[in-house]
């Protein structure tokens, strides 16, 4: 799996590629420049519980380490995989 990264002025996406196929996405935006909320994480069906969204949302915690950055999930499922997992509580808001 390939994770891809577009960002455009405040608005960003990580997209999960499987091959050339598109599986999965992360959307993001910018609340300031230290800070940025995850706004929806989706995982088409066909490719569900591979844990491909909480790959995604992995990335997602990876990039705001880079950039130290906090991330003020707002999507359920981000809220959920920050829940679960403790060693990425170091970027949560």
């Amino acid at each position: 799996m390939q994770i891809n990264q577009s960002e455009q002025i405040s608005n960003g996406k990580f997209t999960a590629f499987i091959g050339e196929v598109e599986v999965g996405h992360v959307d993001y935006s910018w609340i300031n420049p230290s800070k940025f909320s995850i706004i929806h994480t989706e995982v088409h069906p066909e490719y569900g519980g591979k844990g491909i969204g909480k790959k995604l949302v992995l990335h997602a915690v990876a990039f705001a380490r880079g950039k130290n950055a906090k991330i003020k999930p707002l999507c359920s499922y981000a809220m959920a995989v920050f829940d679960k997992t403790s060693d990425i509580q170091d970027v949560l808001e």
